[in-house]
């Protein structure tokens, strides 16, 4: 039966010295009695305690008894204590170094959980997998001795923490200073215009290509991962004149442009025009030389043919000649031989007699047309020159 049960009284099985105290009377144990039970049980562990001695120095010797016990246990409870605050976890993003003494331990300390004994070793946890970011703004000059003001944003990851913790005093100061002289010497060395316009990722890729290189040569185990240019523009007592000089510009290029697009339309159809003019002389040269070949071989022929009837082939090129002649003509006026007379032949009526079917084009007399023509008026000027004749006689005979 347990000592606190209600039917267990006055049994001398009370833990708190309690068992010579009656009935069901239970109060709560003495504070003074349980320390002195401690020191009692500590004495004994630690062999403490004086044996003899006179009766009148056993309070003195009691009492260096309870003093040397109570000194045990606290340096005990101390251990527990120093050895309890050794534990710590290290968070899967980070990583620890380790200091024993001030002397930097070699390995890094992993996620999870760790105990080093404290007071001797000095962990210091780093993030390894979060992105930093610091902004930087200030007013630079250019090469081309121009003033803009640039404002730009780094982001950067600790890749070696035993870097970042011992080698340099405060990474993060020399960081800024590094980015800082990164940027004025790559804006120093770049125009204006390559700045503000279409350099702007240019001078960002060389901002963190140089920042990196000073990292390394420090040793600082930060790398730089990326760096964007926010802003980029000149300082406000010139924000209106280079906004007039952007616009300008921008007229610029949109009158390129026209003048471009001008080109592509004009072009072409003056090569098209071009190109058909040089085919139509080619075609006229073409149609000349021909001509001229066949005018030759003509005239080769016809000589063969003169040469065998030189009558017959006169005749022939005489009626030619008056057909090519009188077709484009449409009167003829002939001299009498005689007289002051002229002799009047419509050839526009008599060919439009004889070619009415034809009228809208151009008319054409064949060589029997000719030779009746030619015969009517050889009939009418012999009958002039009769008449003028006669006329003449009877003004003698009177």
């Amino acid at each position: 039966m347990a000592w606190n049960e209600p039917g267990n009284k006055g049994n001398g099985n009370d833990p708190w010295g309690g068992g010579g105290r009656g009935g069901g009377d239970q109060k709560p144990p003495d504070l003074d009695e349980v320390i002195k039970s401690v020191s009692r049980k500590l004495n004994s562990l630690f062999g403490s305690g004086k044996s003899g001695g006179s009766s009148g120095s056993g309070g003195s010797g009691g009492g260096g008894g309870l003093s040397s016990g109570l000194l045990g246990g606290a340096i005990v409870v101390l251990v527990l204590m120093w050895a309890a605050t050794g534990f710590y976890s290290v968070d899967e993003s980070e990583r620890g170094v380790v200091m024993r003494f001030g002397k930097l331990r070699q390995e890094v300390v992993l996620p999870g959980l760790h105990w080093n004994p404290p007071l001797i070793d000095n962990v210091q946890k780093v993030n390894v997998s979060r992105v930093n970011t610091r902004s930087y703004t200030r007013d630079m000059l250019t090469t081309d001795e121009n003033i803009v003001n640039v404002s730009m944003e780094l982001q950067y990851i600790i890749e070696d923490p035993v870097k970042f913790t011992i080698v340099v005093r405060d990474p993060e100061v020399s960081l800024d200073h590094a980015a800082e002289s990164a940027i004025r010497h790559v804006v120093g060395g770049t125009t204006m215009d390559r700045v503000l316009t279409q350099g702007r990722a240019d001078v960002a890729a060389e901002v963190r290509e140089r920042l990196q290189r000073y990292m390394n040569s420090y040793d600082s185990g930060i790398l730089v991962t990326q760096v964007n240019m926010r802003n980029a523009q000149p300082p406000d007592a010139v924000q209106d004149a280079f906004d007039d000089v952007i616009k300008a510009r921008e007229d610029e290029q949109r009158v390129q442009n026209e003048a471009l697009a001008y080109a592509n339309r004009v072009v072409p159809v003056a090569r098209g025009e071009a190109q058909r003019i040089i085919e139509q002389a080619n075609a006229y040269r073409d149609q000349v030389v021909a001509k001229a070949q066949g005018d030759g071989a003509r005239f080769d022929q016809l000589l063969t043919e003169y040469e065998k009837a030189p009558k017959v082939t006169r005749e022939r090129l005489y009626i030619d000649a008056m057909q090519s002649v009188m077709t484009n003509s449409s009167k003829v006026m002939i001299d009498v031989e005689t007289g002051n007379n002229m002799f009047y032949v419509p050839l526009d009526k008599i060919i439009e007699q004889g070619n009415a079917a034809r009228s809208t084009t151009t008319p054409q007399l064949t060589p029997q047309q000719l030779r009746d023509l030619s015969d009517q008026l050889n009939r009418d000027s012999t009958s002039a020159a009769d008449r003028a004749r006669t006329q003449t006689t009877t003004r003698s005979v009177r």
